[in-house]
């Protein structure tokens, strides 16, 4: 595996976009997948996984989010965006590096995959350039009820009155994730509910490019995110004919508990996806990518883009 690393232009029109590419050294690639990565954390974090998709001859790309990784600017501010629409910003700057890379490989099926935060960015961007992939994977997901999310985005409004949008929001953190490590029983740390695996814990925790808590604009950001994504009308603008997997934990609080996963599937066929496939994988947490038995659900994911994303291009 060859690896690049480089920087774009942010959508912003300020910033500059940390990005990697892993190319599958001599082998012909067969298609491109490019990652999407979630909140508080970086696209190097999957470099297992794109080593293992590029041993089967995939190129994998990726960047890093505004506020996030080596993306950051100088002023290390972490879970930061910008001001203007940072909702849409985030989604032009992933489709920047699709038409980048679209470029250097015209002819391969193009794949995106979306991790938790990444997944909501995901679910925008199939409302928005979804004509021109061939298939994505919906990774650790969540369904929010629309009452709910009014409710949580007004009391971060609420705090940027008095705070400003900088402001780093440990409240808003709490309300968010504070009850995430209620089903596990002797929780070791507050990370426990991102895997199984005590040693994936703590290698999060012990890495200062993760677990970075969201300024109050980082906070609107996710929840405007959040909500264009469960939007009906937004999401009748997916193409129809897309072959979409939608795959998560049923222990991962995120996706209820295997509950709201089914609702996500659902508002997608109701826009009109005909291709719409769930996936769960028995007793994952949250990142399932960082589970003991992620070798597995790796595989389980290669199928899913042999079968609906390459045959037509065998």
């Amino acid at each position: 595996m060859k690896k690049e690393e480089f920087y774009y232009d942010s959508r912003d029109n300020q910033s500059r976009i940390h990005a990697v590419r892993y190319t599958p050294g001599d082998r012909v690639p067969v298609c491109v997948v490019q990652i999407i990565h979630g909140m508080a954390e970086y696209i190097e974090r999957y470099e297992e996984f794109a080593r293992f998709l590029t041993e089967r001859g995939c190129v994998v790309t990726g960047n890093d989010h505004l506020g996030h990784g080596k993306s950051v600017g100088e002023d290390k501010l972490y879970g930061y965006f910008c001001e203007q629409d940072p909702a849409t910003v985030v989604v032009r700057d992933v489709h920047r590096l699709k038409k980048m890379t679209q470029q250097l490989y015209p002819t391969l099926p193009y794949i995106i995959i979306g991790h938790s935060m990444g997944s909501f960015i995901l679910r925008n961007y199939l409302t928005m350039y979804g004509s021109g992939i061939t298939g994505a994977v919906i990774m650790g997901t969540g369904y929010q009820k629309e009452g709910s999310m009014k409710a949580a985005r007004l009391l971060v409004q609420i705090q940027k009155l008095f705070l400003g949008s900088k402001h780093v929001s440990r409240f808003c953190d709490k309300v968010s994730f504070g009850s995430y490590n209620k089903r596990i029983p002797d929780a070791r740390t507050d990370f426990d509910w991102l895997s199984k695996d005590e040693e994936r814990v703590q290698k999060y925790i012990d890495d200062p490019l993760c677990g970075n808590i969201f300024t109050i604009n980082g906070f609107l950001t996710l929840t405007e995110l959040i909500m264009r994504a469960h939007d009906p009308e937004r999401l009748r603008k997916i193409p129809a004919d897309l072959p979409l997997l939608v795959i998560s934990g049923d222990a991962d609080p995120l996706g209820g508990y295997g509950e709201g996963i089914p609702k996500v599937c659902e508002g997608l066929r109701q826009a009109g996806v005909k291709d719409v496939e769930m996936q769960f994988c028995k007793t994952g947490r949250h990142e399932l990518l960082n589970e003991p038995e992620r070798e597995e659900i790796m595989e389980e994911i290669c199928t899913w883009i042999r079968n609906h994303c390459l045959k037509a291009n065998a």
